[in-house]
């Protein structure tokens, strides 16, 4: 088994914590473009109008699961090095080892958020151009 240090887990504090910050930007992004589609939508009841409110749902729900896999991820790291402080290695490898899956999992979230991301975008566009269409 490899030697596991308190600097291994300690150098994921700082993509975590840049990653994080991104999730944050994101799900402040989206509080405000939901915002904005709510008062649309109460003046005119359009169907994309309600697509584009489905598809930030779901990307709102990926964004918090990224959050959580990655904030959960950190928490394990800090755990790892208590572990190792109290000379706990066996376990802190498995838990350093868990903590690297969570964080995986949420940055395969991050790319399925940013294909649908993509896709409403691109849905946008249709509807911008269907209405030169109708010029």
């Amino acid at each position: 088994m490899e030697e596991l240090t308190l600097t291994t887990p300690a150098l994921l504090f700082s993509a975590i914590s840049l990653i994080m910050l991104a999730y944050t930007n994101r799900f402040l992004a989206y509080a405000a473009v939901i915002r904005n589609l709510s008062e649309k939508y109460l003046e005119r009841k359009e169907e994309s109008l309600i697509r584009q409110i489905n598809n930030l749902k779901l990307r709102l729900n990926l964004t918090r699961y990224m959050q959580i896999f990655g904030i959960t991820s950190l928490l394990l790291c800090v755990l790892t090095m208590f572990l190792i402080y109290i000379d706990q290695h066996v376990i802190a490898f498995w838990i350093f080892g868990f903590a690297l899956i969570l964080l995986i999992i949420s940055l395969a979230l991050l790319i399925k958020e940013i294909q649908i991301s993509a896709m409403a975008l691109q849905h946008h566009l249709n509807d911008i151009e269907d209405s030169f269409k109708k010029i």
